[in-house]
């Protein structure tokens, strides 16, 4: 049975997810264009969310996200993997192999870049926090698709420990390796990556670095 959905929740949803890191900030017309809603719409959606604390407008008449989706954020973090549990492991796939190392986990059709830690190189995959990305490119958005239950086409690609990789789909430049995270009872928490840039994190430095990548994904006390 397809789930009840609620069109006023799904568009007020929608302004919100409208925000990057790139765009912290738009306006009402760009919000308009963002969402596809009439201006009026927004208007109306954004008063409401403004109420309860979900969105906020400068004097320059510009919106941006308020301190209630930062209270969520945090209570996510707090109940989901803190960054104390994860830094430490995020950190020496870093000293291992030299690329950014992050965690993403699901958010319905994209994913989140929950925690990172970027390469030391000056040349780099820099993944913000917080960042969404689609969830049908990249070692992440496949390793989160196979492991919910989706059909990938790409089965035979993973290892038996569920590790895959990915070259260039992101971006044409980067390569990366992707494995999942478990909690103790067997639900998919989240999918652990390394990301470099492609001439670098080549086939024989991505091969080098999967065992880390595993090992320290299943050390997690989670």
């Amino acid at each position: 049975m397809a789930a009840k959905r609620t069109e006023s929740v799904e568009r007020a949803m929608s302004i919100l997810l409208a925000f990057t890191t790139e765009n912290s900030k738009l306006t009402l017309t760009e919000l308009a264009h963002e969402t596809g809603l009439h201006k009026s719409t927004v208007l109306r959606l954004t008063n409401s969310l403004t109420l309860y604390g979900f969105m906020q407008r400068d004097s320059s008449g510009k919106f941006s996200v308020g301190p209630s989706v930062w209270q969520l954020g945090l209570l996510f973090r707090k109940d989901f993997l803190s960054r104390e549990v994860l830094k430490p492991g995020l950190l020496r796939l870093v000293e291992v192999s030299g690329e950014t190392a992050s965690f993403y986990v699901r958010a319905g059709d994209q994913r989140v870049c929950l925690y990172r830690e970027n390469s030391p190189n000056v040349v780099r995959v820099h993944a913000e926090e917080g960042i969404r990305l689609n969830l049908t490119t990249g070692a992440s958005g496949l390793v989160l698709r196979h492991f919910s239950g989706e059909e990938t086409g790409r089965a035979d690609e993973f290892n038996a420990k569920g590790t895959v990789h990915s070259v260039g789909e992101t971006l044409p430049d980067i390569s990366s390796i992707a494995t999942p995270v478990f909690s103790r009872a067997g639900d998919l928490l989240g999918a652990l990556a390394i990301s470099g840039v492609r001439s670098r994190f080549d086939r024989m430095a991505r091969d080098r670095a999967v065992p880390v990548l595993e090992e320290v994904a299943r050390s997690l006390p989670v």
